[in-house]
């Protein structure tokens, strides 16, 4: 069965892509940050990991996580978006 990665709602990666780091940065790993730090709340990154860190061509490289650790934000952001699913229900 051939998976879709197409995005539903277009809109919605920013969104993504800003709760992975910010979960990342929870969890203490250090992956850099999404195009700059602008707009994103860095106060403790440098003690959480989400500031500096590996970068690929201006991009924040998660290529050096454990599949472990990738899947633990995957899984977090999946918890979230669920619980904002239910909330919105209620």
């Amino acid at each position: 069965m051939a998976r879709n990665n197409r995005t539903v709602v277009p809109a919605s990666r920013k969104m993504i892509d800003q709760m992975k780091y910010e979960i990342a940065a929870e969890f203490g790993l250090n992956v850099g940050s999404y195009g700059s730090t602008a707009g994103m709340d860095t106060e403790f990154g440098s003690d959480l990991g989400a500031v500096g860190g590996y970068s690929n061509h201006g991009r924040a490289s998660w290529g050096h996580l454990t599949s472990r650790e990738n899947g633990s934000v995957g899984g977090e952001i999946t918890k979230r978006l669920i619980r904002q699913a239910e909330q919105s229900f209620i």
